[in-house]
């Protein structure tokens, strides 16, 4: 029998409070002094250049790790008071190394998969949240098709359709926070920010965090965050970003000529 889910009702938002952080046998400090407001409902966008820090924010907003400074708070409460594994199955994660399971892609979805009407639904609506559904209708047994390589009969696909069922895992226990950590790295931009739109508008009313390096594929977000060497450095609204003509507008304007120019170069070839 499956053991019941415990759940937390975030009524207000998640907050980090003058957070720092440094992993254990470094001397320095991947989080330095972080606050800002994740809102109930929210669309949050994490964003800044490899090693700014958002990845070791995703873990201690899993209580992964507590902070070596600071707090983390739900709805004013420390997350240390909680309980790690209710913390956990309340928040849905999906970081950028994840598993690839030999086995169907309903159980790939949902590990403990029974095949209950209730699973199949919320399997399908994982699917059809996180772009699966748009192949696996493709395959010759839907979600019952088995995955892998090491039995012959079996369907491989491809690194980003791996990545969307990941992502559907994430998804699929509909957590009151979902939490995507550059889930994405076999998508190009635009396939990027096509799946955060996707996602986006889905969850409407649902608390998500979406954490990139591409500064061009969060605009959406209702807010987004902007760290650099492991500061927040700007805060807002992509409009109020850009027009604040900050380290978000350059980066974005920077990387925007870059995928332009790439873009270009692969027409004439």
């Amino acid at each position: 029998m499956k053991k019941p889910t415990r759940r937390f009702i975030l009524t207000d938002k998640i907050s980090f409070r003058s957070v720092s952080f440094k992993y254990p046998g470094s001397m320095n400090l991947a989080l330095d002094e972080v606050s800002f407001d994740i809102p109930v409902g929210k669309r949050v966008a994490v964003v800044g250049k490899n090693g700014a820090g958002k990845s070791t924010l995703a873990k201690l907003l899993c209580r992964l790790y507590d902070p070596t400074a600071g707090s983390v708070l739900l709805d004013g409460t420390d997350f240390r008071n909680f309980d790690p594994s209710t913390l956990r199955r309340n928040i849905g994660v999906t970081f950028q190394d994840f598993l690839k399971l030999d086995m169907t892609v309903a159980e790939n979805i949902n590990l403990d998969f029974a095949e209950r009407n209730e699973d199949l639904e919320r399997i399908a609506r994982a699917g059809e949240a996180t772009g699966v559904g748009d192949f696996v209708e493709k395959l010759d047994q839907g979600y019952g098709t088995a995955l892998g390589q090491s039995i012959d009969d079996e369907t491989d696909l491809s690194g980003g359709q791996w990545q969307a069922l990941a992502i559907a895992r994430a998804y699929v226990n509909e957590p009151a926070v979902l939490v995507l950590d550059e889930p994405t790295s076999a998508l190009d931009a635009l396939a990027e920010g096509e799946l955060f739109e996707r996602i986006a508008s889905v969850n409407e009313g649902r608390t998500v965090v979406f954490i990139s390096h591409r500064f061009s594929t969060v605009r959406v977000a209702d807010i987004i965050v902007v760290l650099d060497e492991g500061r927040v450095v700007e805060l807002g609204s992509y409009v109020e970003l850009m027009s604040n003509r900050g380290l978000y507008e350059s980066m974005f304007s920077t990387q925007a000529a870059r995928y332009t120019g790439e873009h270009a170069r692969s027409l004439s070839t």
